[in-house]
């Protein structure tokens, strides 16, 4: 049985081991919640939306301040996912409302019903919100959960569980399993998943949709990574271009799969003011532990090795001849502390690859038309934008780069749960959460009704009583 340590990577401190679920407590869970499902899929939505409604009021800066220690991100940041996740359940009653209440049309019924036990999948960067953005429309649409959160957040996971219990959620609808990779497997691989709802890394993704072919009766939503383009054309207002790209790039430390990984600058008069700008405003970005006075921008990556794989990887940049504009090193050299790095990749061949952390790669193009192209050389596809005053260069990236989410004059991160959060290629398979991940939360059934038995007035051709 593996054990699983939870540490505060800012302090290195303790905070809760424990051990991975085995085999065979994966599958008594699995046989719980599946016994569990004819009752809570019976309740009424009213009756499951009482209970999501008494978990959001539940959530405090207490879980904000969990999320700091076991994750690492400034207080300040974990107190807005907190507010996002209380948003996020009045989000997912309209969403289902909207999206999936019955309908009656002439003599057609379209109901929702949901698929039955669904494995939710967790991830670090975000251990309340993303997590909680798949249980929380599948409890409303009905289904009952198997909850893996990510085995460097255990504890947040566990506080989650906890208050739906608080709240009054039934025995057995959400079961907690802890445990890395091997519980991931294990479940993925077990028939009686109807549905996968994951957040994480391509790699893992695409195992899950390998693994998922056997089993057709299974819906699999999966929210991947990205290797995201920023288009920008620098103009007068510096300052607010500057903003915008450190918000793009660096919040959370990069761990968002939102984050810009590639600044695709189009070349103008301005350019090398914005940039010196941009490298004096990021080199400035206070960073340490979230109770840290006054408060830090960034924070810690979650491990320490997520640290040594971020300096590898600009390491690896400098090392294949391209340029350092901010050099990124750990403060602390075995620490998970990481200082921002930009590096300039113009006309260097750079591996297709998400890089989760505080490193922003420059291209330099000179016509919209190359930097577009430079956007879709990517087999991921999840955010991209444009900074530019221009609405007409808006709309081309609109309607020309391949992703999800395209934004203009704003940052990539930060997404609105009232919109749908997905991508294409290796960010995901076309299920976005946000306010469509009710879709994947149940599937339609027509029904074409009639009160009573009665013969049609006119017979079709052919058609011969005897």
């Amino acid at each position: 049985m593996t054990e699983i340590f939870s540490i505060n990577p800012a302090t290195h401190k303790l905070l809760w081991k424990g051990k991975s679920a085995t085999p065979h407590e994966i599958k008594q869970a699995i046989t719980r919640a599946k016994n569990a499902f004819p009752v809570f899929s019976g309740l009424s939505f009213k009756e499951r939306v009482d209970i999501a409604l008494r978990f959001a009021a539940l959530l405090d800066d207490s879980f904000a301040e969990l999320i700091s220690q076991e994750m690492g991100k400034p207080l300040w940041e974990s107190k807005l996912e907190v507010e996002a996740m209380k948003n996020k359940v009045l989000i997912s009653i309209q969403a289902h409302e909207e999206r999936c209440s019955t309908r009656v049309e002439n003599r057609t019924t379209i109901q929702h019903k949901p698929h039955g036990v669904v494995a939710v999948f967790g991830s670090f960067n975000f251990p309340g919100h993303l997590p909680h953005g798949h249980i929380v429309p599948a409890l409303l649409a009905g289904n009952t959960i198997i909850f893996k959160p990510s085995e460097f957040t255990t504890l947040v996971g566990k506080k989650m569980v906890m208050l739906w219990q608080q709240a009054g959620l039934p025995e057995d609808v959400l079961i907690l399993v802890q445990g890395g990779k091997e519980v991931g497997v294990r479940l993925t691989k077990d028939a009686d998943i109807r549905g996968i709802f994951f957040t994480g890394s391509a790699v893992a993704g695409q195992s899950i949709a390998k693994t998922s072919l056997k089993f057709p009766h299974r819906i699999v939503a999966l929210e991947m990574g990205g290797n995201n383009p920023l288009i920008i054309r620098p103009n007068a207002n510096i300052e607010a271009c500057v903003y915008l790209t450190i918000q793009s790039a660096f919040l959370t430390s990069g761990q968002r799969c939102s984050c810009a990984r590639r600044l695709i600058i189009i070349e103008n008069d301005k350019t090398l003011h914005f940039l010196d700008h941009l490298i004096t405003t990021t080199k400035s970005l206070m960073t340490g532990p979230y109770t840290t006075r006054p408060e830090p921008y960034m924070g810690p990556l979650i491990n320490a090795q997520a640290a040594e794989k971020i300096i590898a990887s600009y390491t690896k940049l400098i090392q294949s001849g391209c340029t350092p504009l901010l050099k990124m090193y750990r403060p602390d050299s075995e620490g998970c502390f990481v200082t921002p790095g930009i590096v300039d990749t113009t006309g260097f061949a750079v591996d297709d690859a998400e890089v989760f952390g505080p490193l922003l790669q420059v291209i330099r193009v000179q016509t919209l038309d190359e930097a577009i192209q430079q956007a879709n050389h990517t087999a991921y596809g999840l955010t991209a934008g444009i900074i530019s005053d221009d609405e007409q260069e808006y709309r081309r990236v609109q309607n020309e780069v391949r992703a999800g989410v395209i934004n203009w004059n704003t940052p990539l991160t930060g997404a609105s749960s009232k919109a749908p959060f997905g991508g294409l290629g290796l960010s995901g398979n076309f299920r976005p959460t946000g306010y469509y991940s009710c879709d994947y939360c149940a599937y339609p059934v027509a029904s074409t009704e009639a009160s009573s038995i009665v013969l049609p007035e006119k017979f079709p051709p052919g058609f011969l009583w005897k």
